[in-house]
């Protein structure tokens, strides 16, 4: 019998931060390969792939989620309650449910499903990204995506765009500041008009929110700064190109430059008939699985502990997802969605 939180704690306990996935996606491959599932490695970089699974005929449903995890790890421990670990809901508890569905999926019979496990999401989604592309042919219909919902379906989620803006100025002695030209007190000043700036709302998706996340610049404190940089993450409600068309002026204004730009426009998910559903803030790797079909989002744990010191996941929900995903399937497969 497929244990789920054993498999999640021998999960946590191999180190995945981005770009690292090389030893988790191996262990994935080889217990995958070794419960009869047919496997393959879809390389991303030398030492990268993403690992897809097939259960038996055509996958008409793609299970899938992220193998990566920020830093920085921590090995898995338990109590009564909960399982704690880096990756414990974000995502590695995730996919040891989704695992275990699929094994209880193939005890009755339903073999026409795969799982697709990618690198990247913290990041640039370039697991996706390539998936999307290598798999656009297999013919499914449904892709269900695991996230920490809080064990609801996702009917939405906001976008993103993340930002980089670099601002120069001019060196100089910091006894004598008329000589000089400071990049962060220009970068300070942008951030400010920026924290204060409206960036959208939406009835349904709320507002669209800032965070500028990293900041650096200069070399001493008795030298005025001639360089800095920010990075900024944007939640956005509507086209991130709207809210970057709105950024631009701003950054201008204060002598600074936008370098770095990407993002995606807020996502819409199917959700089975009946069943409550939320909006979710956090960005996924939906937008960029458009080719395997419909998009589904759903997942045990909270989002609010993901990322964190404490990271972890309650059991009981953990448990209880495995037979979310197991009917869910079936429900996808039969035509329960609106």
């Amino acid at each position: 019998m497929f244990d789920a939180i054993r498999f999640a704690r021998r999960l946590i306990d191999i180190p995945s931060p981005t770009e690292s996935e090389f030893d988790v996606a191996g262990f994935l491959h080889d217990e995958l390969a070794a419960l009869g599932y047919v496997c393959r490695r879809q390389p991303v970089s030398e030492r990268r792939f993403n690992v897809y699974a097939a259960a038996g005929r055509r996958p008409r449903v793609v299970i899938n989620s992220h193998i990566d995890t920020v830093p920085p790890w921590f090995e898995a421990s338990e109590d009564e309650e909960f399982l704690y670990g880096r990756g414990a809901c974000d995502t590695k508890g995730i996919i040891a449910a989704m695992i275990a569905a699929g094994e209880r999926l193939r005890s009755d019979g339903i073999d026409d499903f795969a799982y697709l496990f990618v690198v990247g999401e913290e990041t640039d989604s370039i697991g996706a990204k390539m998936a999307n592309t290598e798999f656009a042919g297999i013919g499914s219909e449904y892709v269900v995506v695991g996230e920490p919902t809080e064990s609801t379906f996702a009917r939405a989620s906001k976008g993103a765009l993340t930002c980089f803006v670099r601002f120069d100025g001019i060196a100089g002695h910091s006894a004598y500041p008329e000589r000089g030209d400071s990049a962060i007190n220009k970068m300070v000043a942008a951030i400010a008009e920026i924290n204060a700036t409206r960036w959208g709302t939406d009835d349904d998706l709320g507002e669209t929110t800032v965070n500028v996340g990293v900041v650096r610049g200069g070399e001493k404190p008795n030298v005025i700064p001639a360089e800095a940089e920010c990075q900024m993450m944007f939640r956005t409600v509507t086209h991130p190109d709207e809210v970057q068309a709105k950024l631009q002026p701003i950054v201008a204004k204060h002598g600074g430059t936008i370098t770095v730009s990407r993002g995606n426009p807020p996502q819409f998910m199917k959700v089975p008939d009946g069943a409550p559903s939320r909006v979710v803030a956090f960005n996924t790797d939906v937008p960029h699985l458009s080719a395997l079909g419909k998009p589904l989002l759903f997942g045990p744990g909270s989002i609010l502990d993901a990322h964190g010191a404490n990271e972890k996941i309650a059991k009981k929900d953990l448990l209880d997802a495995i037979e979310t995903y197991q009917k869910l399937v079936v429900t996808l497969l039969q035509g329960g969605v609106a």
